[in-house]
């Protein structure tokens, strides 16, 4: 039987291919680019840069085409004095806020906004406060980026970005492979990315002048990527793993694997074969993200006495800068919504119930589901 001419073009091309059309690769169960979020990449590619002080500059994603922004100021404007009409009547909330307000202006996170022309395009984020389930003393102070007028928002002009964020699973089970375990998280991680300084006005905010209740309202803007922004995990990832990818030269192709393949956001968890290892790695990780980002890394936590030891108490948990450092006195930390108990190096679980409806038979089912 004669060959068909497509046998003849596919056998003799047979030596270019090497038949590797037909093999699999880990990529092929991968979900492929989105357009917007290539557009996303290229954005930053090409224009998150480093300022004069070493510090990442990264621009606001935007669409385009979008439409233009109209001046919202007026409804932000009602928004605060929604917000101070409640801080007003809160003594403790009224502190929380302008105690986290005063961080973000002392760390130049925010600054006074210059006037807007008169054909300027910016855009104001009304505030408000969210608080952790587990931490009522604590608030974040979140930008409300989805705030729309005349039916639009800037999360609606902005490019979210694509997905960076590991594998939780894959994290935890690289986390448990090793003997020596240690978790870590990098500081404020959305604020170590500063936005582009003709982005800024769309960052406007008000807020208290000198940051007193007392006194009147007058505009502010950030000067970083933002809480609320829906861009920002995305603007954050970028920056944390170009920062370990530049740092592989001098510090090393584990420092940079450690930072990709094992964070999850801004908290960093990996597993070592002994404690030697796990400290030279940390140390050598917060040096390459310190210098190469300005990024730091703290926050440690390990199963192992010796491996907490060799770091100053400054860069340790919380609930281990307090105490003795001795197996038998190690708290235990929660980890991606884990309890991880370190003296008995097992991850336990709490779960929270609401008393006043344990009671009822749906809600002790539920609760039972959660176990």
């Amino acid at each position: 039987m004669e060959e068909t001419p497509s046998d003849l073009v596919l056998n003799d091309q047979d030596d270019s291919f090497g038949m590797t059309i037909f093999e699999r690769t880990k990529e092929d169960n991968e979900t492929g680019t989105s357009v917007e979020d290539r557009t996303f990449l290229e954005i930053m590619n090409k224009d998150m840069h480093k300022d004069k002080n070493d510090h990442w500059i990264a621009p606001l994603p935007f669409r385009s085409p979008r439409p233009v922004l109209q001046n919202n100021r007026a409804h932000a404007l009602f928004r605060a004095r929604n917000l101070d009409r409640t801080l007003q009547r809160d003594v403790l909330k009224k502190y929380q806020f302008t105690e986290f307000m005063q961080g973000i202006l002392e760390q130049g996170h925010a600054e006074l906004a210059p006037p807007v022309t008169e054909h300027e395009e910016c855009w104001y984020l009304p505030v408000f406060g969210v608080y952790h389930p587990r931490k009522k003393d604590k608030v974040r102070i979140v930008f409300d980026s989805s705030s729309k007028y005349k039916g639009i928002s800037l999360n609606d002009v902005l490019l979210t970005g694509p997905d960076l964020t590991n594998n939780l699973l894959g994290v935890l089970l690289r986390f448990r492979k090793e003997p020596i375990a240690i978790t870590a998280d990098i500081q404020q991680m959305f604020y170590c990315f500063r936005v582009t300084e003709t982005h800024r006005n769309f960052l406007r905010f008000i807020w208290y002048k000198d940051n007193d209740p007392n006194q009147e309202l007058i505009d502010y803007r950030m000067t970083v990527h933002v809480f609320g922004n829906s861009p920002s995990p995305a603007v954050a990832t970028f920056g944390l793993r170009r920062t370990a990818e530049i740092s592989e030269t001098e510090f090393g192709k584990d420092v940079k694997d450690y930072v990709v393949r094992n964070f999850y956001v801004d908290d960093g968890l990996n597993s070592l074969p002994n404690s030697s290892q796990a400290i030279d790695l940390m140390r050598r990780t917060q040096e390459a993200l310190k210098t190469n980002g300005d990024l730091r890394l703290h926050k440690i936590a390990s199963n192992d006495v010796t491996v907490m030891s060799a770091f100053s108490n400054d860069d340790l948990a919380k609930d281990l800068k307090d105490i003795k450092l001795e197996p038998e006195n190690l708290p235990v930390q929660r980890s991606l919504g884990l309890c991880w108990n370190l003296a008995s190096d097992t991850f336990t679980f709490d779960v929270s119930t609401d008393e006043k409806t344990l009671h009822e038979t749906r809600n002790i089912i539920c609760c039972e589901q959660l176990v």
